[in-house]
């Protein structure tokens, strides 16, 4: 009996280990955004001091254990086998859920998971429980802490409204005074910015926080906070000098002094208040097994008849298990690509630039942004012009964030300050009251906060990142309902099933990660194989070439291999990989998007000298689209045929279109060939094969009215048949064009070379 316990153990003991990786990947938004958006340090700097601050924070973390205990529910109202069926439950759920949302690149709250997790788990055994003995339902309110959840839930709720406000304030009035251009007036103000930054980082996060370290002694404790005022001032005082200091005799940059130290205070922050999340629960299993053990070795309680009534007391954390978790989340810290991938989706939301934007808009942001114009205007109505002036020129924003690179910062060094320290401060509050304050939250909505203070949201950007914050705060509601419900659900499974359910929703949990992970490899492979479209990378005529042929040749191979998988998934009736081949085609219209969206930066881009190159750009795009636009209606007809059951294309019609498909794979064969290697002089050799291959679809076409005179034939199958020979033949059109243009842009390339008597080597 007492094996299968341990074997839960062990099995939640890596369950948290797993819990830490991905739970730390999901957020390491909340302290490595501001220092990697502001390029204020090599990410090796901001990663080291992060480690740092995770270290200490963890040893900071043992004081607020007892939420996964007692915090959501009574323990003394469920025996101990119940207790485990509970924690099994919710270290499973959490695991799937935050991995899911790593995989999504989206930040979402390790604590309103576990909170929610713990809650309907502990509900979901009540409920069988009542069911199982007296049936009175309204028993319900005596297994749950309703007090000190619904405490936890509303300080959740409202530190999003704060976490927003505060931000916004406190970046308005630093813009005010600093403004965009902050070097000058940081030489004389930026030693009191600093001394108040410092100092209430010093107040909120070590003050409050050794009040948690169980080593500390409570006469030293005692003196803190009977001597807090004077701590304060003589800190102020401190600081203030230290930063000037700093300032004028070892030329250190104040701005970039308190980033480095706000990560480290951000990262303490986000080890002491969220590590419970990650081991809270197995560090409850296993004290509630010792209190188990002992009760068995002294009068032989079974697990059904041992109440956890001894779990509502005080019991303090094993320092060895806290350094464990903290070197688990600093090396998941280094390693991890997905939380990096959750970083670059806070950053890009809160770009001081332009940036590709990730979210399509919705009717809840244009509401939002169109109301929010209607009241800008009126404010800006009603405030006298030379007071808008005055603001406007604070906001007038320099030239570096025009740039695109990859050097480019997001925001400058105020706002990331901004946003390090206003985020440490409520986080530390959150902690020094004993509530699991959702540190995402907070971060979040400060970076936001800041963002629609610093203007960061224009009218050309303000409806996308506005959809961009509603998807993420809808993804938090999505959080707390599915954490609430898988963990009830799988609560009854384990409740029900015993070790084997345990068993099968373990291996689930690894399957779904293991599949999440060779998902995820594939994902950034992709990506780096696509280099993104960067502003500064074409200025000339060969850069043209370059890019252009770089896109063709990307094009050109997605649509070869499309149109062979529509012609033999149609042949075998393939329903599952038609409808695989149709969301396929996405990828290829994203590309065509974000090639048309960057055309205004490419106009601008390019040198006066080569500004008739700009039409020769736009022109290759229309065809690319064209050609994208007949794949996809050849993808998506075909899918919809067999989608809707239709009769299948006759024996003849599938053996036609695979020569066609032949003919048309060697031709894309030899297109990708020539772009990748730039060998524009075979472009004349394709050229002179296109009358056959139009040809060749205009008597399929003829040959197939012919069969509608003569033989019994299907209408469904002859109009689909006759829109896949139309849609080919348009495609070979569209491409044939596109080879036209580029032959005799590149005639005029080499007329361009050979009049300024440069040659080709030169030029490539």
């Amino acid at each position: 009996m007492e094996d299968i316990y341990i074997v839960m153990l062990v099995a939640l003991f890596a369950l948290a280990v797993t819990d830490l990786v991905v739970g730390v990947s999901n957020d390491a938004i909340n302290f490595l955004s501001s220092a990697i958006g502001s390029r204020a340090f090599p990410m090796k700097t901001i990663l080291i001091v992060a480690s740092v601050g995770v270290g200490v924070g963890a040893i900071f973390s043992s004081g607020i254990m007892e939420v996964a205990r007692k915090g959501i529910f009574m323990p003394g109202q469920f025996y101990f086998e119940e207790i485990m069926i509970i924690f099994m439950a919710v270290m499973i759920t959490d695991v799937l859920l935050l991995d899911f949302f790593n995989s999504l690149g989206l930040p979402t709250s390790t604590t309103v998971s576990i909170v929610f997790e713990l809650l309907g788990a502990a509900v979901s055994v009540a409920v069988i429980k009542i069911y199982n003995g007296s049936g009175n339902y309204g028993e319900i309110f005596s297994y749950i802490n309703t007090s000190k959840a619904t405490e936890i839930i509303m300080g959740i709720l409202m530190a999003v409204v704060i976490a927003f406000l505060i931000g916004a304030i406190v970046q308005y009035l630093s813009r005010l005074i600093f403004s965009f251009q902050f070097e000058k007036k940081i030489k004389y103000a930026g030693a009191i910015f600093g001394g108040v930054s410092l100092t209430a980082i010093l107040y909120f996060i070590l003050l409050k926080g050794l009040k948690s370290v169980t080593f500390i002694s409570q006469d030293f404790l005692s003196y803190l906070d009977n001597n807090t005022l004077v701590i304060l001032g003589a800190g102020l005082v401190i600081f203030t000098l230290i930063s000037q200091l700093l300032m004028s005799l070892f030329k250190t940059h104040i701005l970039k002094f308190i980033i480095l130290i706000g990560t480290f205070s951000l990262a303490l922050a986000f080890a002491g208040n969220d590590l419970v999340n990650f081991i809270g629960v197995p560090i409850a299993a296993w004290q509630s097994f010792e209190l188990w053990q002992a009760a068995y070795a002294a009068s032989g309680t079974l697990p059904s008849q041992f109440l956890m009534s001894d779990l509502q007391g005080e019991v303090s954390t094993p320092a060895f298990l806290l350094l464990g978790a903290g070197g688990v989340m600093v090396i998941t810290l280094w390693f991890s690509r997905k939380a990096r991938n959750v970083v670059e989706t806070g950053v890009n939301l809160s770009r001081q630039g332009e940036v590709t934007e990730r979210f399509d808009p919705n009717f809840l942001s244009r509401a939002i942004v169109r109301y929010s114009v209607l009241l800008g205007n009126a404010i800006g109505a009603i405030t006298p012009k030379a007071v808008s002036q005055k603001i406007d020129e604070k906001f007038q924003k320099p030239g570096a964030f025009t740039r695109d690179s990859e050097e480019t910062p997001a925001f400058d060094l105020v706002r990331a300050s901004v946003n390090l320290v206003v985020a440490s401060i409520l986080i530390s509050i959150g902690t020094s009251l004993k509530l699991p304050l959702s540190t995402t939250y907070v971060t979040f909505m400060v970076a936001m906060g800041t963002s629609l203070a610093d203007r960061a949201w224009d009218r050309e950007s303000a409806v996308y990142r506005v959809a961009g914050v509603v998807n993420v705060v809808g993804g938090w509601f999505v959080t707390a309902l599915v954490a609430f419900s898988a963990a009830a659900i799988f609560a009854a499974i384990i409740y029900f099933g015993g070790i084997i359910a345990i068993t099968i929703l373990i291996i689930l949990a690894i399957f779904s990660i293991a599949r999440s992970f060779v998902l995820h490899a594939r994902k950034e492979k992709e990506k780096k194989r696509k280099k993104p479209f960067r502003r500064n990378d074409i200025s000339t005529i060969n850069d043209i070439v370059v890019e252009s042929s770089k896109n063709i040749s990307s094009i050109v191979c997605g649509v070869n291999q499309m149109f062979s998988k529509t012609v033999k998934n149609l042949g075998y009736y393939d329903k599952s990989k038609l409808k695989k081949n149709k969301k396929s085609i996405k990828k290829l219209e994203s590309e065509i998007d974000e090639l048309k969206r960057n055309v205004f930066y490419f106009i601008k881009s390019i040198e006066e000298t080569s500004l008739d190159s700009n039409r020769f750009y736009i022109l290759i795009l229309d065809y690319l689209q064209d050609i994208v636009q007949s794949i996809g209606y050849i993808t998506r007809n075909s899918y919809n045929h067999v989608n809707n059951n239709h009769k299948n294309l006759k024996f003849n019609q599938i053996r036609d279109l695979k020569r066609v498909d032949d003919k048309m794979q060697a031709l894309f064969d030899e297109i990708e060939d020539i772009f990748a290697h730039r060998d524009f002089a075979r472009i004349d050799v394709v050229l002179a094969g296109k009358q056959a291959l139009l040809s060749d679809v205009g008597e399929l076409i003829e040959k197939q009215i012919k069969r509608i005179r003569t033989t019994e034939s299907s209408p469904r199958n002859s109009e689909l048949y006759f829109g896949l020979l139309l849609e080919t033949r348009d495609l070979i059109t569209s491409t044939m064009n596109l080879l036209e243009l580029y032959r005799e842009f590149n005639i005029a390339v080499e007329a361009t070379m050979f009049s300024t008597g440069l040659p080709q080597k030169e030029q490539d």
